[in-house]
């Protein structure tokens, strides 16, 4: 039995090989979001953000799933695939910003604004999503929300991105839940600017789950897969990038010729850093694949309600 705490370099690679071996065995994929750890990525089939995740979980063909990262997540993948087996590593592994909001707040939110449309951010349960007009990602949300016919926007749950969103779309009206993602919102425009008196030649990019201070001092706003597009391409040779620590893993694979700076004084964790999304381990995957564990079970009324929303996102994203 391997624990996290005992594990060896040696032991990672078998304990990889091994999960490799039963995913191709069980025809299972294995899906990682960005933020995952580096070991957990490296036994994936595809990595991803919110919204390539979501496309790849609703092409996939094979019989399980195994989705490397929060709740919410795992319950999309469920709803775009209703007859395949979908495990989630770490059925603890929630989000913060998810359960910020209830389906029953956005039904009195919708009593209130009737002419309004429900926009949910991805990042929301499949009760939420049943009870949604359309959901979005931040790397799409401007984008499908220009494309709208409503003037009245009712924007779920994250604060930060509806701003973002609003500022980008001056011609509809928003009303927008105050939910957020605790370790993106947290961090202060005072120490980007310490950042920036650090490294005066260095670009910032900054995720839109942040803090509007914050994205004011940004070279580049954008999800998580622009953020690496920009920060692997654009002519700085140093990045600060205000997002998940576990991206640097991949910019450094993508482009190693860069440097890319992360804040180190975040909170306690130390950084922009997602607990939830760091308490999937290798052990972890190994035994919900073995085991085929944890296993997301939703209603069928959920599950057909809450598609509705995300296959439209998909549709006009």
């Amino acid at each position: 039995m391997f624990t996290l705490e005992v594990m060896t370099e040696k032991d990672t690679r078998e304990l990889q090989e091994e999960i490799r071996n039963l995913a191709k065995e069980k025809n299972a994929v294995i899906l990682a979001h960005y933020y995952q750890r580096p070991e957990v990525q490296d036994i994936a089939d595809f990595i991803g953000d919110s919204l390539e995740l979501s496309r790849k979980a609703s092409q996939t063909d094979a019989d399980i799933i195994v989705f490397c990262g929060v709740r919410f997540m795992c319950e999309t993948a469920k709803i775009v695939n209703p007859n395949k087996k979908v495990l989630h590593p770490n059925p603890e592994s929630g989000c913060p910003m998810a359960d910020m909001i209830t389906a029953k707040d956005v039904l009195k939110l919708k009593e209130q604004h009737p002419d309004g449309e429900v926009v949910a951010y991805v990042n929301t349960s499949a009760e939420v999503k049943a009870v949604s007009d359309i959901c979005v990602t931040s790397a799409n949300a401007v984008k499908i929300v220009q494309k709208l016919q409503s003037k009245k926007i009712i924007f779920i749950p994250d604060q930060a991105l509806g701003n973002w969103v609003k500022r980008h779309v001056p011609d509809k009206e928003f009303v927008i839940w105050q939910g957020f993602c605790p370790p993106h919102f947290e961090f202060t425009a005072k120490e980007v600017q310490k950042l920036k008196n650090m490294y005066p030649d260095a670009k910032v990019a900054v995720h839109p789950e942040c803090h509007p201070k914050v994205i004011q001092m940004a070279d580049f706003v954008g999800s998580t897969s622009q953020i690496i597009n920009y920060a692997t391409t654009c002519d700085a040779k140093r990045v600060i990038v205000i997002t998940e620590v576990g991206l640097k893993y991949t910019l450094m694979k993508r482009n190693p010729h860069k440097e890319y700076i992360f804040p180190e004084s975040m909170n306690y964790c130390g950084s922009v850093y997602c607990c939830t999304m760091k308490a999937i381990t290798l052990p972890k995957v190994y035994e919900t694949l073995k085991n085929e564990l944890n296993e997301v079970v939703l209603p069928e009324d959920i599950i057909e309600k809450a598609k509705r929303p995300i296959m439209r996102m998909l549709e006009l994203s």
